[in-house]
């Protein structure tokens, strides 16, 4: 797997369509949800009208946790420089080992260009936590697996 410093660039593009994708799906949700609420306050069928509302809330405050986390995805992008390219894994490195690689910055799923496909994860993620701050060559075991950075980018 040939990787070069050129398509951090594009990682860094598509995470960031990831992010503002998911952003604009959940306030559409929440615009769908706060144009239910209206139309239940003008019903009035006693306890089923309740109970809806209390549904219409539930669900409008787990949206808006959902879009304070994505919020937070663009924050954390917003933090990367893809220009720096440190010997240990930091932030918006490219780490590649012998049978994958990963893009450290936010939980994107994996990117595919061509036969490369590379993986994007969030430095919280159990890979993340693991990688952050090794170096070239070092080994480390992952899902009973020995594992080796060839390549920090």
């Amino acid at each position: 797997m040939e990787i070069s410093l050129a398509i951090k660039d594009e990682l860094r593009r598509f995470c960031e369509s990831f992010a503002e994708e998911r952003i604009f799906r959940i306030r559409n949700s929440i615009d769908s949800i706060n144009d239910s609420l209206k139309s239940e306050t003008k019903s009035s069928a006693g306890d089923k009208h309740e109970t809806g509302r209390a549904m219409i809330q539930l669900e409008r405050e787990k949206l808006g946790h959902q879009l304070y986390e994505a919020e937070k995805m663009r924050q954390i992008l917003a933090g990367i420089s893809t220009a720096d390219n440190p010997a240990k894994v930091v932030q918006g490195s490219l780490v590649v080992t012998a049978d994958s690689a990963y893009y450290i910055s936010i939980s994107a799923g994996a990117f595919k260009k061509g036969s490369t496909q590379i993986y994007c994860v969030s430095a919280l993620s159990p890979i993340g936590k693991i990688l952050l701050g090794k170096s070239e060559g070092q080994c480390f075991d992952f899902n009973q697996k020995t594992i080796c950075i060839k390549k920090i980018l």
